[in-house]
């Protein structure tokens, strides 16, 4: 049996709103899903709470880009 190597550290939540973080939510978007690169090299254990952060950039992103975007 191989013993999986840890993944990185959770980068910490940014505290700005996420207009003054990217501006555009279209960027948002892209900024929450790389935080899906890489999951298939990391333990299971991990996905669960790299998913929960990818769903609540993605919450936010959708919150804040329902005026303007098309």
């Amino acid at each position: 049996m191989t013993v999986p190597k840890p993944g990185p550290p959770p980068r910490p939540a940014d505290p700005r709103p996420i207009e003054s973080q990217f501006g555009d939510p279209r960027a948002a978007v892209d900024s929450a899903l790389a935080g899906l690169v890489g999951l298939a090299e990391r333990p299971l254990a991990e996905h669960v709470e790299a998913f929960e952060r990818v769903h609540t950039a993605l919450s936010d992103a959708l919150a804040a880009g329902t005026s303007g975007v098309s």
